[in-house]
């Protein structure tokens, strides 16, 4: 309509202090504290409304360009790479992609913004959360690591799947050592740690749930000395483990698994991994990437990890033991396995002898008296029975019942079964 002028409320304010300074109802400083300018710009606003009335106080910026619109054809080239390549990445990680591989210099945001717009990103509704009392991290490196394993599809359908269990350190985030384990066991956790204490040296304490491998659940439990074998293997190497009540108690950890089940699973998919030892080759890689990211500078630069002393011979602390009675005609059951001792002592000394025996990596067995390693062979192996199973390893036994039902499996022989002896050359068996 013409003669008719559009100002916004803030124009309007301006107007009305400007008009009061100009029939000297106000003072100059008092307009100034009034709009929070200084006084040089309201004698601006003054001579702009005096040479051009109301249209001096007008932004000129109105219906022009922004200072920091992208250029053209920049959104509908990021859009098109998000949908091709990161369809389903966050806003976060797709913006990183987008820069680090494509040079485009976009801000999350608009990312955001432009993945909502094309409905590849749905944002999470914020729900009421339950308040927990904030705990600081520790001030010194090596004082508290928090270890846990994550079970996820890590392969995407590729592989089976497997769970990641990681150390992290308490007071910087750093994820130190981590590794893939088809479930979390004993074993898993023994071959985690003597990564760590390799690379690192010994923490004084480890901050973890009350998973069966690290705690006796059992209220009822009157025989042996109260601890797991990883718990047993923690005291030899003097390292305090410290119970979590609550996920919610090591939400650092936590949290770190949601970034890991997020970012690890694409750069594995764009690696082209799919197998645990190309994965297990691929993370010390991926963990330098994600620590400059993600960790903190220690309030406290001294790191307090403690060196391995003579005494602790890794290979004989951190493996299983079992204990064991011989019977009077020197045998003893293992896994659903019969052993019998093969001695050139006289059969009474070692009756009813207590045994301990070790297990090693390729599930081979190693038997000792007094510390001194005794001579057995399998006697009769008998027919096996599922025993007790934790919640995270039900999963990985009954996909392998399923894929026997199936026809799937395969049967391995142990590396020393007789079939190995023969090698096939020139569709003949030689003896080797």
């Amino acid at each position: 309509m013409e003669g008719c002028i559009c100002m916004s409320m803030n124009e309007l304010k301006r107007l009305e202090i400007v008009t009061k300074v100009i029939e000297k109802r106000l003072k100059q400083t008092e307009a100034a504290d009034i709009l929070c300018v200084s006084v040089r710009q309201v004698k601006r606003l003054v001579k702009q409304f005096r040479a051009y009335k109301e249209i001096g106080l007008i932004s000129k910026k109105r219906g022009g360009i922004g200072n920091h619109r992208l250029p053209e054809g920049l959104k509908e080239t990021a859009i098109g790479l998000i949908e091709e390549k990161y369809s389903d990445f966050g806003p976060t990680l797709a913006q990183e992609k987008l820069k680090e591989v494509h040079d485009l210099k976009i801000s999350i945001s608009t990312v955001r913004a432009l993945m909502i717009e094309k409905e590849l990103f749905r944002p999470k509704r914020h729900k009421k959360k339950r308040v927990f009392q904030y705990r600081e991290r520790r001030p010194r490196k090596g004082e508290m690591l928090q270890m846990d394993g994550s079970p996820h599809d890590w392969f995407e359908g590729r592989f089976h799947k497997c769970s990641l269990i990681y150390t992290m350190d308490d007071a910087t985030s750093e994820v130190m050592t981590a590794r893939f384990e088809m479930s979390e066991t004993t074993k898993g956790y023994f071959r985690l740690m003597r990564d760590h204490l390799i690379a690192y040296g010994r923490p004084l304490s480890l901050y973890i749930d009350k998973h069966g491998v690290f705690k006796v659940n059992h209220k009822g439990a009157i025989s042996g000395t109260g601890l797991t074998q990883f718990g047993e293997a923690m005291k030899s190497l003097d390292i305090k483990l410290i119970y979590a009540n609550t996920p919610q108690a090591k939400g650092r950890i936590e949290r770190m698994n949601q970034t890991l089940q997020d970012r690890l699973v694409k750069e594995l998919r764009l690696q082209n991994i799919s197998t645990i030892e190309e994965a297990n080759a691929f993370l010390p890689t991926f963990l330098k990437s994600l620590n400059r990211k993600f960790s903190v500078i220690a309030k406290d630069p001294n790191n307090v990890h403690r060196e391995l002393l003579p005494e602790h011979n890794l290979k004989n602390i951190l493996i299983e033991k079992e204990k064991r009675i011989l019977t009077k005609n020197l045998t003893f059951q293992y896994k659903n396995t019969i052993y019998v001792v093969q001695t050139d002592r006289e059969l009474y000394t070692l009756k009813n002898a207590s045994v301990i025996i070790h297990e090693l990596e390729d599930e081979s067995i190693e038997v000792f008296y007094k510390g001194k390693k005794l001579v057995v062979k399998a006697y009769q192996e008998q027919q096996k029975q599922i025993g007790e199973v934790d919640s995270k390893g039900l999963n990985a036994i009954v996909d392998e019942l399923v894929n026997i039902s199936k026809g799937k499996h395969q049967y391995k022989p142990s590396k020393n079964h007789p079939w190995r002896r023969f090698v096939k050359k020139d569709h003949r068996e030689l003896r080797i």
